[in-house]
C-alpha cells in the first residue's frame, strides 16, 4: 500500500481510505470505485431524510415527542447499531427543518424544539465583516514626524491600557523625550469610555505639549478620530502585531504596578491627576539629558 501511494504522489492513508470505502483489499475493482465516486460527487445531493421516507417519519414522530435532534440521532444509533440507513446525524435533523427546499420535515415540526428560533447557524458562522476589530483610518507609526522619532521636542505621547484586578483598568501615557507618565483613570475599557477619558487628560494640557499619540492596534482606540476632531492631536498606530514599536510606553509599564489590587478607590493619589506645566517638564528633560538614550 506504500509503495502504491509513493508511485501516486499520495498519503497512504489516502490510498487505505479509497480501498476501504470500495470493498477493501479482496473486493476492489477500480472500474466500481471510479464509478462510486462520480456518483458520490453529483451536486447536489438529496438529503437522507427525503430519500427514506421511513426514516423520516420515524424522525418526525420523535420530535412530536418533544426528543431534540441530538437524542434522536443517538437512540437511532443505539437501538439499531447494524443499520446504517437507519442513522442520520442531528446535523440532518436540524437542516432538514430549517432548510424546507430540503422537503424532508415539515415546518410545523419547528414548534416541538426546545429551542424555537427562526433561524439556525453553525458555530462558525459570523456576521463580523472583513475589517471588524481593525482600527479604521489608521495612520501608521512609520508616518510620524522625524523630530518623534529622535525626541528632538517634548509633547510626543505613547499610550496603552494596563488591566488590574476586579474589572478594573488605566490608561498608561508617556512623554517620549521626557519620560514623564501619567496615568488616567477608566471607567471601562470599551472605545468611547477610553476616548472621553483621554479627551479629558488631553485638555488639562497646552497643545505644544501635546502633539501626537502612538497606541497600539487596540480597539479601545477605534475613536481614535473623535479624539483628534476634539484635541486636535493627531494619533498613531504601530503596525498589526507590533506593539514593541511603542519602545517608550513597553519600559513604564511598572507604573501599572502603582494601581493597588482592590482598583480605582485610591487613584486619587497617583501622578495622573498632576498638572503637567511646562516648568516640570523642562526640569524632567534637563535631567533627561544626563541619561543615556533608550528608545
Amino acid at each position: 500500500m506504500r509503495s502504491i501511494a509513493a508511485r501516486l504522489g499520495r498519503a497512504p492513508s489516502t490510498i487505505s481510505r479509497e480501498i476501504g470505502r470500495n470493498g477493501g483489499q479482496d473486493g476492489y475493482r477500480a472500474t466500481l470505485a471510479d464509478q462510486a465516486a462520480w456518483e458520490r460527487a453529483v451536486r447536489p445531493k438529496l438529503c437522507k431524510l427525503a430519500k427514506n421516507r421511513a426514516l423520516a417519519d420515524l424522525v418526525a414522530d420523535m420530535l412530536r415527542m418533544l426528543w431534540s435532534p441530538e437524542q434522536i440521532a443517538g437512540w437511532l444509533q443505539h437501538t439499531y447499531p447494524n443499520d446504517p440507513s437507519l442513522h442520520v446525524s442531528h446535523e440532518t435533523i436540524y437542516r432538514s427543518l430549517f432548510i424546507q427546499a430540503r422537503g424532508a420535515l415539515k415546518k410545523e415540526l419547528l414548534e416541538h424544539l426546545r429551542r424555537t428560533r427562526g433561524m439556525r447557524r453553525s458555530r462558525s458562522y459570523t456576521q463580523k465583516t472583513s475589517i471588524h476589530g481593525q482600527i479604521v483610518d489608521a495612520v501608521s507609526i512609520s508616518e510620524r514626524p522625524a523630530s518623534v522619532e529622535d525626541r528632538a521636542v517634548p509633547g510626543h505621547w505613547e499610550g496603552d491600557l494596563v488591566f488590574g484586578s476586579g474589572n478594573s483598568q488605566i490608561a498608561t501615557l508617556v512623554e517620549r523625550q521626557t519620560r514623564y507618565v501619567m496615568l488616567v483613570k477608566l471607567d471601562g475599557k470599551d472605545s468611547p469610555t477610553v476616548v472621553n477619558a483621554l479627551i479629558k487628560n488631553a485638555r488639562k494640557l497646552p497643545q505644544d505639549l501635546y502633539k501626537s499619540l502612538t497606541w497600539d492596534r487596540g480597539t479601545e482606540m477605534h475613536g481614535h478620530k473623535r479624539f483628534t476632531m476634539a484635541t486636535d492631536i493627531k494619533v498613531y498606530f504601530c503596525d498589526p502585531q507590533s506593539p514593541w514599536q511603542r519602545g517608550q510606553q513597553r519600559e513604564h509599564q511598572w507604573a501599572a504596578q502603582a494601581v493597588p489590587a482592590e482598583g480605582h478607590r485610591h487613584l486619587g493619589l497617583l501622578p495622573s491627576q498632576a498638572q503637567l506645566d511646562r516648568q516640570t517638564i523642562e526640569r524632567a528633560a534637563a535631567q533627561d539629558a544626563r541619561l543615556p538614550d533608550a528608545r
